[in-house]
């Protein structure tokens, strides 16, 4: 199957803000269920950057979220937070900690729009301050972040019936 691959918009409206933006060929529910189910994350989420070893979701409004892979290079990376608002297809907001710097705490609000059977999903990180979002973009991110973008939409386009 195809994808769009490395199409994922990422940009800086502001100067605590990241916001990232991808089409998916797939509707909403589909991408949602693929971005929010332990077993399917574990599919997208490294892209190309290692092997996911551990996916925690408790998806409720107070609930917890761990992700942990094992880098190629051999190192552990792992990123946690809150749920702090969810709305089923349509919105989740949450913390974001890389525990590799676990002061530079983030919100995300993640936003799932669908139109004529093709979902945007955009992902806006809030960071408290410059510095943390300078340390998020100059981390390589978005190299990793297109890989998993395309994987996610390969994952959500095979729960297709």
């Amino acid at each position: 199957m195809a994808v769009s691959s490395g199409t994922a918009r990422v940009t800086l409206p502001s100067d605590t803000q990241i916001l990232i933006t991808r089409e998916f060929d797939a509707p909403r529910h589909l991408v949602y269920k693929a971005y929010t189910t332990p077993e399917l994350i574990k599919r997208w989420w490294s892209g190309d950057r290692g092997v996911v070893t551990s996916v925690d979701v408790d998806l409720r409004v107070g609930g917890t979220w761990r992700y942990v892979m094992t880098a190629n290079e051999g190192f552990e990376v792992a990123f946690h937070g809150e749920f702090r608002e969810i709305v089923t297809d349509d919105r989740i907001v949450s913390t974001e900690v890389f525990e590799g710097m676990p002061d530079a705490q983030a919100v995300d609000t993640a936003t799932f729009v669908e139109n004529a059977g093709r979902t945007t999903l955009s992902i806006l990180v809030q960071h408290t301050n410059r510095e943390h979002r300078d340390a998020h973009i100059n981390s390589g991110m978005e190299a990793g972040l297109q890989e998993a973008m395309d994987d996610l939409e390969e994952v959500a386009v095979s729960l297709r019936a």
